[in-house]
């Protein structure tokens, strides 16, 4: 199934806190479209969408799905996304894709944390948006409770199309505002039927909102409205899909997707009022050139999502933005300028696959077996086309990744980087200095799955191991010692001799100066002396890291005309300037990071006390333009490097922050001699 046309593609994301029931909406959805046979359920393990294995064992989407359906003539492109914080790059991706997210919002929570961290996205992106309020037939189930926390979070342009008739058990269906008609699902079919008595001042009240909002859309409608006028149905009609495209009405719509109360009508208003892609606007190349939706120009593509499915292989989630896609198309990837030839174009409802013919701009498809394609690539016919890639949080937690075994040693690399390719949010990178693998993530969460895909697509046992913190070593005092090594080995010997005077030298890094005089060490064993002392600088004297700010100087020394060596002098010099640096006062270095935090003014007294209790202190605070505050602080790396499940704690998952390395200071001492205690029995245990 493909869209005949781009009027015809309607891509809707499905976003919001998870358990709001976004993927069962999307289950219900399909149902109704006759898309599956019975109705998906999560709870139960057999949803459509949710197939994945960690899904399952969750309970709770961790993967963006498509769930495509064809309704009046119309094809939606249903995105389930996850609303678990850790996975929100895929909320992010289906909301590129998309011209409308639909929040879902429990109707006995309202909307919780992440519906309005990703209220915020959307606007940022410039998505239209609307809301589902789910879970009608629940107890405790309050739509005046949520429609006030929807007006409270979301300002005013917040308006119901769509009112409950009862709540909890005795919830029967829905009226429609725009229509002024009641709506009960009942078997396969949906009845409709007249406004209960009880409802129509309600009903009557809320269309009177839903015209003073649209009628913003149209200057000369306004002032027919304001004049005492009543919209007519046609002009109602006529402009609540222009309104909501441009944001001046987010419409409400309210239901149950397990008892499918609402569904139907959700997906009439859908094919009817939401936006297609065109009112998206044209999409921006990193040139700046705007490339409209539209099959008249170049084929051009770009990938939203990737997946590394264990039987097709890799999975590249495209949306056609120029030109029309077929199979055996020969596209180039922007990126590589590499040639990609599409095999097979897919639909894709969860796992299940089948053939498309043609897919023209603004629809979505699923091409597999792309080998150097990923997410955010932009393929096209010449390979001149550059989409922007999508605006994502960067990663800030974490990890050291091992093998547990030797025979896995070879494989995790690889499958790692199979995983990583999936996801803009996983980071890894091999630490030089540490000679760890750390993969980073936005959470614990994700860092779990990762380990489980490990296992089960790879057959790779991986495990974590503490991250070593970059500390660094230097001297605070002047000090000066000999270096003398001398061996004798059948008819050869080495010898090297050099006195070497070391001192600090703040901020300035590594210096080292040659201050022999008479020939007492050749000049050309003063190099070797150079790398003997950087030799033990990168290892460090005190626990094991590297040195820094530290000037060397050699003064002095003694040779041998036949047994000096370079070797030898560079052996020499170790040993001279271990000598020096015990004699220098040595302290132990920690890197502190600078924080800035942005959370709700509730929540900023709370952050400020736990940095307190980290060692940090507070450098400022100002406020943000949503009425919340900004926190500068300062605190030594260690004490933060998982610091995303804390904030998350502390502020109720309303906070972000970024984080950098800008400076070093002395480990407290009761702190440093754990430290070099813990070096000094790793350095045992080798030996």
């Amino acid at each position: 199934m493909g869209a005949s046309s781009t009027a015809k593609v309607r891509n809707v994301v499905l976003v919001g806190h998870g358990g709001a029931g976004k993927t069962s909406l999307a289950e219900a959805m399909l149902f109704m479209a006759g898309q599956t046979k019975r109705l998906g359920s999560v709870d139960e393990g057999h949803s459509t969408l949710d197939y994945d294995s960690e899904e399952i064992r969750r309970k709770m989407t961790v993967n963006l799905a498509l769930a495509p359906v064809e309704h009046n003539g119309v094809k939606i492109n249903i995105i389930d996304t996850p609303g678990y914080a850790d996975f929100v790059g895929d909320a992010i991706a289906g909301m590129e894709a998309a011209e409308m997210a639909l929040f879902v919002v429990d109707a006995v929570s309202g909307p919780q944390v992440q519906t309005i961290r990703l209220w915020k996205y959307a606007a940022e992106m410039g998505i239209a948006r609307a809301v589902f309020i789910n879970r009608m037939d629940k107890e405790h189930a309050n739509f005046e409770g949520a429609m006030e926390a929807l007006d409270k979070a979301f300002g005013h342009r917040v308006g119901a199309v769509q009112l409950p008739i009862g709540s909890e058990h005795d919830f029967k269906g829905v009226v429609d505002i725009i229509r002024m008609k009641a709506y009960h699902h009942e078997g396969d079919a949906e009845q409709v039927l007249e406004i209960p008595a009880d409802m129509v001042d309600a009903a009557e009240a809320a269309r009177e909102k839903l015209c003073e909002l649209v009628a913003e859309a149209d200057d000369a409608l306004m002032e027919k409205y304001l004049e005492g006028e009543r919209l007519s149905q046609e002009e109602l009609e006529k402009l609540l899909d222009e309104a909501i495209a441009q944001g001046i009405f987010i419409p409400v719509f309210v239901g149950s997707a397990t008892t499918l109360q609402g569904v139907e009508d959700l997906m009439d208003e859908i094919v009817t009022f939401f936006p297609q892609p065109t009112a998206h606007g044209p999409l921006t190349t990193i040139d700046d050139k705007q490339i409209p939706f539209s099959v008249d120009g170049e084929l051009a593509a770009h990938v939203f999502k990737t997946l590394s499915d264990p039987y097709v292989g890799r999975l590249s989630f495209v949306k056609v933005v120029s030109g029309t896609l077929k199979p055996n198309a020969e596209l180039v990837n922007s990126r590589t300028g590499k040639k990609e030839r599409v095999g097979h174009v897919l639909k894709l409802v969860g796992k299940d696959s089948s053939d498309m013919d043609a897919v023209p701009a603004g629809d979505i498809a699923v091409l597999p077996k792309l080998t150097e394609t990923l997410t955010n690539d932009t393929l096209s016919a010449k390979g001149e086309i550059a989409f922007k890639p999508l605006p994502t949080p960067e990663p800030l937690y974490p990890v050291s990744i091992v093998a547990k075994t030797k025979a896995d040693e070879d494989k995790l690399g690889s499958a790692l980087k199979a995983i990583v390719d999936e996801d803009p949010l996983l980071t890894m990178r091999r630490d030089e200095e540490t000679h760890q693998t750390v993969l980073s993530a936005l959470g614990d969460t994700a860092i779990d799955v990762v380990l489980s895909r490990l296992h089960e697509r790879f057959h790779v046992e991986a495990e974590l191991q503490d991250l070593r913190i970059p500390y660094r070593e230097t001297i605070r005092k002047t000090a000066q010692a000999q270096g003398r090594h001398k061996k004798q080995t059948g008819g050869s010997g080495q010898f090297g001799d050099c006195w070497l005077r070391v001192e600090p030298n703040p901020g300035k890094g590594y210096e080292f100066l040659d201050e022999i005089v008479g020939g007492r060490i050749p000049r050309q064993y003063i190099p070797a002396v150079d790398k003997g002392i950087q030799d033990t600088m990168a290892h460090g004297v005190l626990a094991g890291y590297p040195m820094n700010d530290v000037k060397v100087a050699v003064y002095d020394g003694s040779y041998h005309a036949v047994d000096s060596s370079e070797m030898a002098f560079r052996t020499a010099a170790r040993i001279g300037f271990k000598a020096a640096a015990e004699k220098a006062d040595m302290v132990l270095l920690e890197p502190i990071a600078t924080l800035v935090i942005e959370v709700p003014e509730a929540y900023a007294g709370a952050v400020m006390g736990d940095m307190s209790s980290r060692r940090g202190r507070i450098l400022g605070m100002e406020p943000t333009e949503d009425g919340g505050q900004k926190i500068r602080a300062q605190v030594p790396y260690a004490e933060v490097l998982h610091y995303s499940p804390l904030l998350r704690s502390l502020s109720s998952g309303t906070g972000s922050y970024t984080i950098s390395i800008d400076s070093y200071e002395d480990v407290p001492r009761e702190m440093a001699a754990k430290i070099i205690e813990q070096h000094e029995k790793e350095k045992a245990e080798e030996h």
